[in-house]
Formats: structure tokens, C-alpha cells, sequence
């Protein structure tokens, strides 16, 4: 097997993770993940300021502390820090070694840079051969701009085992394995639905690392000692995060999701097998970032009584002074009846104002919002100050035909390696072609109120505009119960912003799962987004808190293996 592990799930992780994995145990690999939507932006912008930039520089200062190590170790390091400008993070990462006195052999990949009129930034995702021919030719270092987040660990499999493009159940074995430890702590108790149960809390959960065997299986496991936990459950709770349908695409393989078979294989191990890969889609996704134009908000606190009446004034007020146009107003009824304090007797009432003109966005907005302060409600008061507007992002994504691309690996000695497109290739099916209704059989017998998480876990996340909200059972009878009760319409119901919305709901029994992805709920994307939870991050949080008709004969409590009564240790 190959000992792949990782140190960063998104810019700004855990600044010590890379030194605490190299000192933790064994390992052959060590990956970050450093790209996201957003992170695109930012990097989009730093470029603007100065084109020498582009990458993640975090990483540079991470490497400086733990690039030692890791050539002493023979530990080889993939990272797509790289972002906008993998030959400048290559570059420096030389000048690094050159300053340490360490023999480090740097190879990048480039070709995902895409031309688009007005673009700030325009990626292709590419996959994972490039990576595994930087491996191949000696590099110590790899660093890429915009690959597919599984594509980190895929690559260093294919550099082990030699795979070739029609390996595709090993690929898509790989793929789910790079899936699983792409964000970091997220799939060792991070952000689990049930830390309480975690052997520690949840307060410092370790890095994962994942055993890729030949065939492509592989097992998820983390360094002795480390917090959290690796279950079935926290695997399954990452493998539903931020995914669609059960053809899962991605530029090398369209791994099948449904396919996936979880068990334990031991304390904080979880064997990950069964995959089953086709042939790619002709096409690469194309993330594109513009800027959208500029944006302010300010929030009104509103105490007492009248609070709808209070809100109804100050909307007055305010498209009364700057003009209705690009104004959005949300009123959160975060205030209680016959309160003993403020704070719980108070609403908050959030303006937010979107322009492509920075002066009226500006401080002609927020102090138009400060002027109320001794002219509006009773109780008036802000939590903002004023201040002037900053710009905004919008996301969108297209295609690209793969033989398009000038995918290249350059090689530690400068050598420039073309990588060719997949050969066999499919149409890639359309969103909806899986889709499953649910309800299609009654849901019969005695039920009690409670909190629809105490027999569920879910997770959720960004997907662009879109958000997906995973959903799984604890028990086979969990499962047999929730794929027929939360439909389309049973969710809308328990989350009512998602009604007037596309909705596609996917079922996962392997992993006793439901998966609905929600169009349009994040609008033009996190960057451009004025939810107050704009990455749908609490999404499934606060579907779990829902209070519900929950069958009696389901229990609550921890999980069962899957296909067994008996309960997990």
C-alpha cells in the first residue's frame, strides 16, 4: 500500500497540521488542499495587486518549517497551493531550499488556466496524471494550480502502482480515497453531527491518512494518539459532503458513489472498498470568477415589542434615502417573549446593499444607516459601524473539451511533459437522470416527538450557487424509515427557503444515505452570497433540529454496522 496523508483542507487550516503529520508516523505521501470557489477569488486578487502572486502563501512558511523533515523522511509532498501561478510557488519553493541548504527536486503542473473575456479567473479542473508524472520524474515537491481535490492522492497512487487510464475501479477507488481526506479533520470527527460521542469531544481532532491498496481500496485511518475519531459514520458524514448525484465526475474517472462499501477494520480504521469506476466525461469543469460589483451591510438590533412594525420603519427609512435598487433585508427573530435581558428580547435586522457603483455602496449607504440612529424606532441601535463597500465575486462554471487543454508536467530538471487526454470517454449523464422521489411506500406504526438528529447525522455544503445537504440513518431500520419519509416535499416543509427552489434528491443505501443538491440557494455563490450562513455549512444542522413524528421503533443512540442489529463498540 501507499501511505497518503494530509495537512490542509482549505486556506487558512491548522498552520502546525503539516509538521504534526511528519512527526506523527509513517508516511509515503503528504497532500494539502488549498482551493476552493472562494480561494480562487482571493487569489484572483492578490494577482491583481501583484502578478508575481497567485498562490497560497501560507504554504511557504509551513514548508520552511517542515521541508527538512520531510526529505529526511522521504516523505514526497503534493500540494495544489499553487493556485493561479504554480510556477511562481515552484520558483519560490526552490529559492526556499536553496536558502536551507536542502536538495529539494520541485515539479509543477500547469495547463489549467483558461482564457475567458473579463474573467478575473478562469481553471479547468484538471486530473491526476500530471501529478503522478512529476512523481515519476523525481520530484520531491509537486505543486499544481486548479486540480480536483481527490486528484492529490490519486496522482501519487498512479505514480506507486502504474495505473493507466482504462484502471478505472482503481482510479475511482483512489478518487473516493483523495474525496475523503481532501478537507482535512472534517472526515476524523471535524464538524460531526454526533463530536459528542467522539472519544475526546471533538477538540482537537487529528489529520487523516489514507491506504491505498493496489486494487484501489483503501483504508482511512489517522496517526496513534491523535484526537477524534475514524468510524463509519465520520467517513460516511465526509463522503456526503459537497457531492450530487451517485455518478460522482471528475476529469479521469465518473466514480460511482453508490458503489462505495464502508466496515471497520479495526480501532479508528474504516476499510473503504467496492468502488466501481467508467469512463470520463469528454469535458473538464471550468470554475469562472468575475467581479460582480461592490457591497455594504449593516445590522439593526431591535428590542421589545413591535418588532415586525420596527423592521417595516426602517426599511422606510432606508430605500428612502438610498434608492430600492440592490437592497435585501432579513429579519432574524432571534428575540423571546417577556425576555429578563436585551440580548434575548432583541431581533436583528440585517440590510445588506449590492451595486456596481462603490459610492452609493459605500458610506453613502452606511451612514445613510447611522443618520437613523436618533430618527427611527424606540430602542434604535446598530452593530456596525459605518464603513466604505468591498467588492464581491460571482462564481459560475462551464466546460471545456479535454483535448482542449495543455495539460503539462514540468519535471524537476525543467522537462516539459505533455499529458494526453483520456482516449475513452462518455457523455456525462444529466443531473437529474438518478433522481429518486422517495415515499413510495407507506410509512406506518406508533411514533413520539423529538428532534429529527436524534437517528439522523447530516452534512452539507457549497457546490457554486447550489448547496447539497447529505442526510443518513444510524440503523438499517433508520434508513428503511427516512428514505420514504423526507422527500422533496417533506423538505420542504422542514426547511421552507428551499421550497420555491430546484430540488434533486439521491439515494446512497450503501451508505444509508439521502443527498438533496438545492439550486440556487446560495444565489451567484459564497463570494457574492448575503445568507447568513453562506456556505450552507449549518444546513444540515438545522434540519437535524427539527422536531418531528419520529418512529418509536427506531432508536436513537449510536449507529449499527450496516446490515447488522448489533451494535457498534
Amino acid at each position: 500500500m501507499i501511505r497518503i496523508g494530509n495537512a490542509s483542507g482549505f486556506y487558512g487550516d491548522r498552520f502546525t497540521a503539516w509538521q504534526e503529520m511528519l512527526d506523527g508516523g509513517e508516511l509515503d505521501v503528504l497532500t494539502g488542499d488549498y482551493l476552493a470557489e472562494l480561494t480562487m477569488l482571493i487569489l484572483g486578487r492578490d494577482r491583481l495587486r501583484d502578478p508575481d502572486l497567485g498562490y497560497a502563501k501560507t504554504f511557504l512558511r509551513q514548508l520552511e518549517t517542515c521541508l527538512g523533515t520531510a526529505l529526511d523522511r522521504g516523505v514526497r509532498i503534493v500540494t495544489n497551493a499553487g493556485g493561479l501561478n504554480p510556477a511562481g510557488l515552484a520558483a519560490a519553493i526552490d529559492r526556499l531550499a536553496d536558502r536551507l541548504g536542502l536538495p529539494a527536486r520541485v515539479g509543477y503542473v500547469e495547463g489549467d488556466a483558461i482564457t475567458r473575456p473579463d474573467a478575473l479567473t478562469a481553471n479547468a479542473y484538471l486530473g491526476a496524471f500530471g501529478i503522478a508524472a512529476c512523481l515519476d520524474g523525481g520530484a520531491d515537491v509537486v505543486v499544481t494550480g486548479r486540480v480536483t481535490d481527490a486528484s492529490l492522492v490519486v496522482g501519487p497512487a498512479i505514480a506507486r502502482y502504474g495505473w493507466g487510464r482504462d484502471d478505472l475501479d482503481e482510479l475511482a477507488g483512489a478518487t473516493v480515497a483523495g474525496h475523503l481526506v481532501e478537507c482535512g479533520a472534517q472526515v476524523t470527527g471535524g464538524n460531526f453531527s454526533f463530536f459528542t460521542e467522539l472519544p475526546d469531544g471533538g477538540h482537537r481532532p487529528g489529520f487523516p491518512i489514507a491506504e491505498v491498496h493496489p486494487d484501489g481500496s483503501t483504508v482511512l485511518t489517522k496517526h496513534p494518539g491523535t484526537g477524534g475519531a475514524v468510524t463509519v459514520e465520520t467517513v460516511t458524514a465526509q463522503l456526503l459532503y459537497e457531492i450530487g448525484g451517485p455518478a460522482y465526475l471528475g476529469p479521469d474517472v465518473v466514480t460511482r458513489l453508490d458503489s462505495v462499501t464502508l466496515r471497520p477494520d479495526g480501532p479508528d480504521r474504516v476499510l473503504v472498498s467496492g468502488v466501481r469506476g467508467t469512463p470520463p466525461p469528454a469535458t473538464l469543469k471550468v470554475g469562472v470568477n468575475n467581479l460582480g460589483g461592490f457591497r455594504n451591510s449593516m445590522t439593526f438590533v431591535l428590542c421589545g415589542l413591535d418588532i415586525e412594525a420596527k423592521a417595516a420603519l426602517v426599511r422606510g427609512q432606508v430605500e428612502e434615502a438610498v434608492g430600492k435598487d440592490g437592497l435585501e433585508f432579513t429579519l432574524a427573530r432571534t428575540d423571546h417573549p417577556d425576555a429578563v435581558d436585551t440580548e434575548a428580547a432583541s431581533a436583528l435586522l440585517h440590510v445588506h446593499l449590492r451595486d456596481s457603483d462603490r459610492t452609493r455602496a459605500g458610506r453613502a449607504f452606511s451612514a445613510a444607516a447611522v443618520e437613523l440612529a436618533l430618527a427611527s424606532y424606540p430602542g434604535c441601535t446598530l452593530t456596525t459601524l459605518p464603513g466604505d463597500a468591498t467588492p464581491y465575486g460571482v462564481f459560475t462554471a462551464d466546460t471545456v473539451a479535454q483535448d482542449a487543454v495543455a495539460h503539462v508536467a514540468v519535471l524537476p530538471g525543467g522537462e516539459r511533459v505533455p499529458i494526453a487526454p483520456p482516449i475513452r470517454t462518455v457523455p456525462a449523464p444529466a443531473p437529474d437522470a438518478e433522481t429518486s422521489p422517495g415515499g413510495g411506500a407507506a410509512v406506518d406504526g406508533p411514533t413520539r416527538r423529538g428532534p429529527l438528529g436524534e437517528i439522523v447525522g447530516a452534512r452539507s455544503g457549497d457546490k457554486g450557487g447550489d448547496a447539497n445537504l447529505g442526510v443518513w440513518a444510524r440503523s438499517d431500520a433508520g434508513y428503511a424509515w427516512l428514505r420514504e419519509w423526507l422527500t422533496v416535499e417533506r423538505l420542504a416543509e422542514l426547511l421552507p427557503e428551499t421550497s420555491p427552489l430546484g430540488v434533486r434528491r439521491y439515494e446512497l443505501p450503501n451508505l444509508r444515505a439521502v443527498n438533496f443538491v438545492i439550486e440556487g440557494l446560495l444565489g451567484a455563490g459564497v463570494a457574492a452570497s448575503t445568507r447568513f450562513d453562506p456556505q450552507a455549512k449549518a444546513l444540515g444542522e438545522l434540519l437535524r433540529s427539527r422536531v418531528v413524528d419520529l418512529p418509536v421503533d427506531v432508536p436513537s443512540g449510536p449507529a449499527t454496522p450496516v446490515g447488522t442489529g448489533e451494535v457498534t463498540a
